[in-house]
């Protein structure tokens, strides 16, 4: 079972940039499709990148363009750049994980505060 520890969170201004990471620990990492989620209070958990294996990826219209999600095989961790940050992206953002080879996102991390001032 894989191990996730996500990092790089905390307050930021509307207009500016976070860049998450996420550290994966147990198990086979690179044929993991891997995600970042958030959510924030009173809402349901949103998918706000994803990328597989292959490295293709995939956003939601609300974050297309601000948002980059990255991973690095070698140190097993994935990492999600944001930039042009907006209020409503305020939320604790979660990285996920899939089984080796699978398609389901099932393994969670922790999660990381992200708050960003208007």
């Amino acid at each position: 079972q894989v191990q996730l520890v996500e990092s790089g969170g905390g307050l930021v201004q509307a207009g500016g940039s976070l860049r998450l990471s996420c550290a994966a620990s147990g198990g086979i990492f690179a044929s993991r499709a891997m995600g970042w989620f958030r959510q924030a209070p009173g809402k349901e958990r949103e998918l706000v990148a994803r990328i597989w294996s292959s490295g293709s990826t995939g956003y939601p219209e609300s974050v297309k363009g601000r948002f980059t999600i990255s991973r690095d095989n070698a140190k097993n961790a994935v990492y999600l750049q944001m930039n042009s940050l907006k209020a409503e992206d305020t939320a604790v953002y979660y990285c996920a994980a899939s089984r080796p080879g699978a398609y389901e996102l099932e393994y969670w991390g922790q999660g990381t505060q992200v708050t960003v001032s208007s």
